[in-house]
């Protein structure tokens, strides 16, 4: 007599939920087509101030696969495990980039109109037409005339129409340093890590344990350990040869994977296992003055930053907020890398915030410190996303868009061609990864000129002339068009003109005031005709 299927053996959790997908496939397919509804998808960023060492944050390849290889020799190589999963669009320009002439952008403070503009694509306001003015209202208080990104996306994806921003130090933000606006001249305040922890323990299931197969897996122990003994009892099985065939296939798929199929509960298990905990996230808020709040370890091998990050990694998997942003401070002393100078004097290799004067010895070594720092953290905060299943052999990674983007290339020049952009995660196969792409036909990328000056620790430091940055004939490729590809990579709609818009239904082709720095001169109407002149997103960047 021939022997059934014991349905316990379906429903056993993780194993049974492997074990099942082959012949379930109605309740596998509604299950993705509800995970597709729901959004599964995150936009994830991290931005940090004051540009790198241009020499040594980009692989010396310009084009191509990219491998662990390429990164090893650069302020990258923390990333290079991940070297796979990774995009680097070369050739990017952000807007209103700041210039002693007038050539290219508005005569306010460089930092303000730089990170006003960056997600705005938006000019500042007051204008200024003087680049040297010390004019309190117009230099250091200027304002975009519109929302930021996060504000944009999240007024279609996100729950309560906002995006969630954590502050990794708690901050708080003047123009000079805010990224993050929610309408025209309105600033955007984040959260620091106690508070961001907070907002999100609503949504754990208590009184729900985690599946003790899901915490096995999440813990590195492989799907076919956990289902050997199930495999094997439905091997026993008599069955057709076509059920055969779907056993074997789903067996040799699970050998070559090892991965979790079925997506992580948001739990305090999963927080824990990620260093998010309520604990956790006191202690990375509770810096005081002259207390490096983010290089200090606060559980483990986790520091302060990385508190932050695994409170955004718990964030997407818990599809809380598919809109997260995580900001670094600017004016930062990095006292726990063993350096002594504020990062925003560092980055103009001085020993102030001016533009020229005497080098300021060690300068070069601490800046491409700070930059290998934050490489880590973004290989931190990419290692938690990778680690958390999201379903069907994905992780969260997998379906998400994470992208560490700088102020501006060089620190010095505070010049925004070239860009310096690291993205990881394919959106869900929206975006090639495991390659570096050139968006910018018109040029070859170059690494910069970040070692022109200071090179020994001696000499004299030039901003003014941006000697210290990228050609300008180089790498123009205007931001406007990556920002389109995110926003249609997480499906962000568009009205009929182009623009995203609430209730439209077309593809994002638009993206702010104009898509040349060069008509955000003088500030909004002063050049007649600013416009987007190149819509659409890089159809280099998708799969």
């Amino acid at each position: 007599m021939s022997k059934q299927l014991n349905r316990r053996i379906f429903l056993r959790g993780l194993g049974g939920a492997a074990l099942a997908a082959p012949f379930l496939s109605s309740v596998w397919e509604r299950d993705a087509k509800a995970q597709t509804a729901s959004g599964g998808k995150a936009f994830i960023v991290m931005f940090t101030h004051y540009g790198c060492v241009t020499n040594k944050w980009f692989p010396t390849k310009t084009q191509g696969e990219l491998t662990a290889a390429d990164l090893q020799s650069t302020s990258l190589a923390a990333l290079a495990p991940y070297a796979k999963k990774l995009l680097m669009p070369r050739g990017i320009r952000s807007m209103n980039e700041w210039t002693s002439n007038m050539k290219r952008g508005q005569g306010n403070d460089s930092h303000t109109q730089i990170v006003g503009s960056f997600f705005t694509c938006q000019p500042v306001t007051p204008n200024s037409n003087d680049p040297f003015s010390f004019n309190q209202a117009t230099k250091f208080n200027a304002k975009p005339v519109g929302p930021s990104l996060d504000h944009v996306m999240a007024q279609q994806l996100s729950p309560q129409g906002t995006p969630l921003l954590i502050a990794t130090a708690g901050q708080n933000d003047n123009s000079q340093s805010a990224i993050s606006y929610s309408a025209a001249e309105t600033i955007f305040r984040g959260l620091n890590a106690s508070q961001a922890f907070s907002s999100l323990t609503g949504l754990f299931q208590t009184g729900q344990p985690m599946n003790p197969d899901t915490y096995a897996a999440l813990r590195g122990k492989s799907i076919l350990d956990l289902v050997k003994d199930d495999l094997q009892t439905l091997e026993r099985f008599d069955m057709s040869q076509a059920d055969k065939r779907k056993l074997a296939a789903w067996k040799e798929l699970l050998n070559q994977t090892g991965t979790v199929v079925a997506s992580a509960q948001c739990s305090e298990e999963l927080g824990a296992m990620l260093g998010a905990t309520s604990a956790n996230a006191s202690k990375a808020s509770s810096g005081g003055l002259g207390v490096d709040v983010l290089t200090t370890k606060v559980s483990g091998d986790l520091d302060g930053a990385d508190i932050s990050s695994a409170i955004a990694a718990l964030a997407a998997a818990c599809n809380a907020n598919p809109v997260i942003f995580l900001k670094y401070p600017g004016n930062y002393n990095f006292k726990g890398l063993g350096i002594t100078m504020e990062s925003h004097s560092l980055s103009h290799r001085l020993d102030n915030a001016g533009m020229t004067g005497s080098c300021l010895p060690n300068a070069l070594e601490w800046l491409v410190k700070v930059d290998t720092y934050y490489a880590q953290k973004f290989a931190k905060l990419v290692g938690m996303l990778d680690s958390i299943p999201q379903g069907n052999g994905q992780t969260v990674l997998d379906t998400s868009v994470a992208i560490w983007f700088n102020e501006m290339s060089d620190g010095n020049a505070h010049n925004l061609n070239n860009a310096p952009i690291i993205q990881a995660g394919s959106g869900g196969g929206y975006f090639k990864t495991g390659q570096i792409i050139n968006v910018d036909p018109s040029s070859t990328p170059t690494n910069g000129n970040s070692e022109s000056q200071c090179a020994n620790g001696t000499g004299q430091v030039n901003g003014i002339n941006q000697g210290t940055g990228t050609d300008p004939k180089v790498g123009n490729a205007p931001i406007n068009k990556y920002f389109c590809n995110i926003m249609n990579a997480m499906g962000v709609k568009a009205g009929a003109d182009g623009f995203p818009a609430k209730g439209g239904s077309a593809e994002v082709t638009k993206f702010g005031y104009s898509d040349k720095t060069e008509e955000f001169i003088g500030g909004k109407g002063a050049v007649a005709g600013a416009s987007i002149k190149n819509p659409g997103g890089f159809t280099e960047l998708k799969a």
